[in-house]
């Protein structure tokens, strides 16, 4: 029996149909995942940042408070401690840049930047009080900058996980452009590192009152058992939440 004319036509717009699909479930489920990512990384933020406030009296991941108070010490005459605060910028900068630098080094990019972020936290917690104070508060810095570069994005949508900030700010943008017709919701995943962070601070609060520095070692637990979750993510899901780096070689 002599097939249809039109039978390839078919079979093409269903094979288009199927590819089509598939995408969009690898799609939904990598969406998924990194909203799970985001909020236990984010909640580990929240913890280390009411931890880190509670050891030294000041911000381990909010750069925008410490660049405020580094001002109001200046003005006051408390050189000593502006200083420490304009330092712990530096670090988390150059956390962030470390971050990157791990993150494109390894084929498991999040696992390795969370390995990297627990040993930092490990390292922090034996230090303990005392002397070595100002060195552990740097280290956590530092390794508060470094988690940033574990997941940048989420299907294109800007993630921050040691600040909200940006995302609440995104957040509110959402509201404002579907209450003039954009109905597109993609603006509600903004609310997931702020939702990730105010349960971390309040968990890190109780820890931090409780444990004082030994707090980081919950901390470095809580960050090596997320790390190694992420072993069980496929690349088809884990291998869009960082952005690419293209080398651009300047010709003499």
């Amino acid at each position: 029996m002599a097939q249809p004319a039109y039978a390839p036509a078919v079979f093409h717009i269903e094979l288009s149909m199927t590819r089509q699909r598939r995408r969009n479930i690898i799609r939904a489920r990598r969406t998924v995942t990194g909203i799970a990512l985001v909020a236990a990384i984010s909640f580990i933020a929240g913890m280390t940042d009411a931890v880190g406030l509670h050891i030294s009296g000041d911000f381990v991941s909010f750069m925008t408070g410490n660049t405020t108070r580094a001002a109001m010490s200046m003005e006051d005459g408390l050189y000593s401690h502006a200083a420490k605060l304009l330092f712990a910028i530096v670090a988390f900068v150059a956390g962030n840049a470390g971050g990157i630098v791990v993150a494109h080094k390894f084929d498991r990019r999040i696992f390795a930047v969370l390995t990297a972020v627990g040993l930092l936290m490990v390292i922090a917690a034996l230090l303990g009080d005392g002397t070595s104070a100002l060195a552990q508060f740097y280290l956590v810095v530092f390794a508060m900058g470094m988690v940033n570069a574990a997941v940048e994005h989420i299907e294109g949508l800007p993630i921050g996980l040691t600040y909200v900030t940006g995302a609440l700010s995104r957040f509110g943008r959402g509201i404002g452009r579907f209450l003039l017709g954009d109905r597109s919701l993609d603006w509600g995943i903004q609310i997931v590192p702020w939702l990730g962070m105010i349960s971390g601070a309040i968990c890190g609060a109780v820890l931090g009152a409780t444990l004082q520095s030994n707090a980081l070692w919950v901390v470095a637990a809580a960050v090596f058992a997320v790390a190694i979750a992420t072993l069980v993510i496929p690349r088809s899901l884990r291998q869009r939440y960082n952005q690419r780096v293209k080398i651009r070689r300047i010709a003499p």
